[in-house]
């Protein structure tokens, strides 16, 4: 591929403090673990940039400099924390090598527009490492979780056995706890008796909504759809005295009717939301010539609307789904203890035994949760190209 911009060498008075920059942020991190973040910043810039002067202007060879760079702080992780100190030095050694030719020999010039300003270039790029260092901070808790849901302890920390990486350290005794625990299992059941039941109402009720909500000549439209997509923005606490005092008049209070209702109300608006969104490229001719060639409403939305925007209910009814599955604050108000959710045990089992156990679950559902965000993206793409739409 050709370079949008010619790239040449730059001086060692640009990328040498940018490096060093990039290390004194590493040296944060690990100063911190270590207890001092101002010494770790310290000796992350000063050594970082003397790495990078070295690898640059003495060895100069990338191969050999970006190996030598991986293996000297590979050992020096060894030599200051055991096993994961190394695996550490050794992504550190990787990125700075890489960082350090990627800068002296210009090469972050290629891929940008040649007319862009030096202040735009390094907009151009703070901008994503913005963007990924605020991916870090989102994801790193879920990350640590799932390590841990392994530990051979009851403890909620790695252990000294978990950090040198010892295969005594690690077990499945967690989840096996989960399999044959009488009440998680319960709680399992639970909750897949009531999410998929107020998916189903929500995906029923919030596709007609957003069908009808997409008719020009529909009155208040714009009110409606506020009422409608309120339980997304009023405070879930709110919302669930608010169901708690008027279930408990109409007698669905700790009923599994009233646990469904209520998360079917919840799953509503992003059935309404995707839904909508779907209904935006879609050509109303299409119903007009059904509707001239005999068709009836029921059919022509069967037949000819369903089939185009269905990857947007599919998509609204996995996010309602999820919604449902995963909320703990409605059920504590509408539902007793014989509709006691996964969440709901989860938060018992944190409030009054500190069970390792919830780790093992909360690793289970994010790896559904991926599962079902992946299939939502999928279907995103699909209906995108179904309409003529390139996916970016």
């Amino acid at each position: 591929m050709v370079a949008l911009t010619p790239i040449s060498r730059k001086p060692v008075g640009f990328y040498v403090p940018v490096v060093a920059a990039a290390g004194a942020f590493a040296g944060l991190f690990v100063g911190t673990a270590q207890g001092s973040g101002l010494l770790g910043i310290l000796i992350g810039a000063l050594s970082m940039g003397a790495l990078a002067f070295v690898l640059t202007q003495v060895i100069k060879n990338e191969t050999i400099a970006r190996w030598a760079s991986v293996i000297l702080l590979a050992v020096i992780g060894f030599i200051l924390g055991g096993v994961p100190m190394l695996v550490l030095g050794v992504i550190f050694g990787w990125f700075f090598g890489w960082f350090s030719f990627w800068l002296y020999e210009g090469r972050y010039r290629a891929k940008v527009a040649p007319y862009l300003t030096p202040g735009q270039v390094l907009w151009h790029f703070a901008f994503r490492v913005i963007c990924g260092a605020i991916l870090v901070f989102l994801i790193t808790p879920i990350l640590v979780v799932m390590p841990l849901s392994f530990n051979a302890e009851n403890f909620f920390t790695f252990t000294p056995e978990m950090l040198r990486f010892d295969p005594e350290g690690y077990s499945l005794r967690h989840y096996k706890d989960f399999f044959s625990s009488s009440a998680w299992q319960g709680a399992v059941w639970n909750s897949i008796k009531i999410a998929p039941a107020a998916t189903l109402l929500s995906v029923s009720f919030g596709t007609l909504a957003a069908i009808g909500l997409s008719q020009q000549h529909v009155p208040f439209r714009r009110a409606i759809m506020a009422i409608l997509i309120s339980p997304m923005i009023v405070p879930l606490i709110i919302s669930a005295a608010g169901m708690y005092f008027f279930y408990s008049r109409v007698g669905l209070q700790g009923t599994y009717v009233g646990v469904v209702l209520a998360h079917a109300a919840l799953g509503i608006p992003f059935v309404i939301i995707t839904v909508t969104a779907t209904l935006v490229g879609f050509d109303r001719s299409l119903t007009r010539a059904a509707a001239n060639m005999g068709a009836n409403p029921v059919t022509t939305f069967f037949r000819v609307q369903m089939p185009l925007i269905l990857p947007g209910v599919i998509s609204g009814g996995l996010f309602a789904f999820i919604t449902s599955f995963d909320e703990v604050v409605v059920v504590l108000f509408v539902g007793s203890a014989g509709q006691k959710t996964l969440p709901w045990q989860m938060f018992t089992g944190l409030r009054e035994q500190i069970s390792p156990t919830i780790l093992a679950v909360a690793t289970i559902l994010v790896v559904i949760s991926i599962c079902l965000l992946t299939v939502v993206e999928l279907l995103r793409r699909r209906s995108e190209r179904l309409r003529g739409m390139s996916p970016g």
